[in-house]
Formats: structure tokens, C-alpha cells, sequence
């Protein structure tokens, strides 16, 4: 089989995405000035591309796989299948004027929309009615009003580049986060679907033991029906007999925002040498 050919996007989102093959198990080393990360892994051939291009290529088949937001695939339109939604680099693609200007001024004049998101600029604008000319961008996108433009539509995490632009946000078009999405012809063959489908099964079981831990008590006898029945577990607890039939240990995996409430509740319920520790990857 040729070699699988994955896409990662420059800056926050390679970060990201490096980090999770490293914890699946094909850690990732970018040289300065170069776009071929070397993998560990010799059935992957990785290049480095910005992420608005992704999803194109992707449908063009020149590349099998990738990382992009999905808001660069709904502004490109193109013909991607999605594996998984990492839940990484969200943000909110927003429309956002300068303070000083009223709702009844952005109804009343013609406006210049800057935006690198023309597409999706271009719907929203249409179906709320606006007079308006779009400006395409190539990134600092806020730094256009007001002398060159009196909207920008644009993605933000917090807002607060927007705040200290004089920007105030009127509206959210739509929020995003990174997806791990392949191409149609990859999909269609055997081999690499079933290297894509594996890659995609082991970032899950990252993501997911990230947001988990492993709960490990003892229970004396008299208190064990009594505990069980309180705790939250993906499926069932792991139970063994403590030597000299004194009661048991239990293992539960549970998501870590649990862990404060449960904690307390446990050690009512007669939980004995309690410990938590987190886990790498969880395989339902």
C-alpha cells in the first residue's frame, strides 16, 4: 500500500494535532523551515499546509487525510468525510462593528465587510438583509475598521482582540473546532480506510482518556451492595476480593468533573483507601 498521505495546519492547530499522535503513539518532529514532519510511523507521509486549504485538496485526492476546522470546510464547500470532532481550537466565527456604530447606521448605509470567510460572509449577509461590498483579507482582519471597513466577519476564542480593537460582536455565525476528516477516495479504499479508521479510533481513545481518570477504593463487605449502586462507571466497576475476605477493591473510570462531588459521597458510602490517578487512552 502507498504510504498514507496526512495534512497539519500550521500554528495552534499543528500544536494540537502533534500532541495527539504523540500520545497515540507516533510522537512528531517538524525542523525549522520545513513542511514534512517526520512521523514515527513509516506508513504516513505528513505535510504541512495552512488549514483553509485542507479540505480542497483533500476532495482534489492529492492527500488521503487531514486536520482542519470545520469552519474552513463549510467555507470551502468541499466534499470531506468526517471521522471525528476533536473538540480542539474552538472558537466562534462572529460578525463584529465598531462600538460607535448603532444598529440603525449598519441597516442604513452600504457596508464593507472585511472577511477571510467570503462564502460564509456572503450567506449570512444575504439572509439578514444587509447592503454590502465583502473585502477579502489575508489575516488581521480586525485591524480594517473603521477607515477601510465598517464589518468584519471573522473567528475568535475569547473576543477580547476584538475588544481591544474597539470592536463590539453582533452576532455568531456559527462556532468550530478541529476535525480529523479524510477524503471520498480514501474512504473507498480498503488499506487506507483501515489505517484512517484506526488513527481516528486511537485519538479518540486519547481524547477520551484525557477527560477521564481511574478511581481505585476498598469496601468492606457490609458496605459494598450499598456503594455500587452509587457509582457512575462507562459500564460496570471492576470488582476483586481483598485478602482474607475482607471486603473488596473497586475500579471505576469516571470524567473528571465528577471527581469533586464523588469524592465526599464515596467516603459516606464507606469507600476506604481512595486513589485517583489519569489515564492515556480508553477504549469503550
Amino acid at each position: 500500500m502507498d504510504k498514507l498521505r496526512i495534512l497539519i495546519p500550521k500554528g495552534r492547530i499543528f500544536d494540537n494535532v502533534s500532541w495527539l499522535f504523540s500520545e497515540a503513539g507516533f510522537p512528531i518532529y517538524l525542523a525549522d523551515r520545513t513542511y514534512r514532519p517526520m512521523i514515527a510511523a513509516d506508513w504516513i507521509d505528513a505535510k504541512i499546509m495552512k488549514p483553509q486549504n485542507v479540505g480542497e485538496l483533500l476532495e482534489l485526492g492529492s492527500h488521503d487525510a487531514g486536520f482542519t476546522g470545520i469552519d474552513w470546510i463549510q467555507e470551502s464547500g468541499a466534499d470531506v468525510v468526517e471521522l471525528l470532532d476533536l473538540g480542539m481550537d474552538k472558537v466562534r466565527i462572529v460578525a463584529a462593528v465598531p462600538v460607535g456604530l448603532d444598529e440603525g447606521a449598519i441597516k442604513a448605509k452600504k457596508l464593507v465587510v472585511a472577511t477571510e470567510y467570503v462564502n460564509l460572509a456572503e450567506g449570512w449577509l444575504k439572509q439578514q438583509g444587509y447592503n454590502y461590498r465583502i473585502l477579502r483579507t489575508y489575516g488581521a482582519t480586525e485591524v480594517f475598521p473603521p477607515d477601510d471597513a465598517d464589518m468584519i466577519i471573522d473567528n475568535t476564542s475569547s473576543g477580547q482582540t476584538l475588544k481591544d480593537n474597539g470592536l463590539r460582536i453582533i452576532a455568531a455565525i456559527m462556532e468550530s473546532s478541529t476535525r480529523f476528516v479524510a477524503s471520498r477516495a480514501a474512504m473507498a479504499d480498503r488499506e487506507k480506510r483501515l489505517h484512517i479508521e484506526e488513527l481516528a479510533m486511537l485519538f479518540k481513545a486519547v481524547l477520551d482518556g484525557r477527560d477521564r481518570v481511574m478511581l481505585e477504593m476498598n469496601v468492606p463487605k457490609a458496605r459494598f451492595a450499598e456503594l455500587v449502586a452509587g457509582l457512575p462507571a462507562m459500564k460496570s466497576p471492576t470488582v476483586a476480593p481483598l485478602h482474607g475476605d475482607e471486603g473488596y477493591a473497586i475500579k471505576i473510570a469516571v470524567k473528571k468533573h465528577e471527581v469533586a462531588e464523588l469524592l465526599p459521597r464515596l467516603k459516606k458510602l464507606g469507600a476506604e483507601d481512595i486513589v485517583e490517578y489519569n489515564l492515556r487512552k480508553v477504549v469503550p
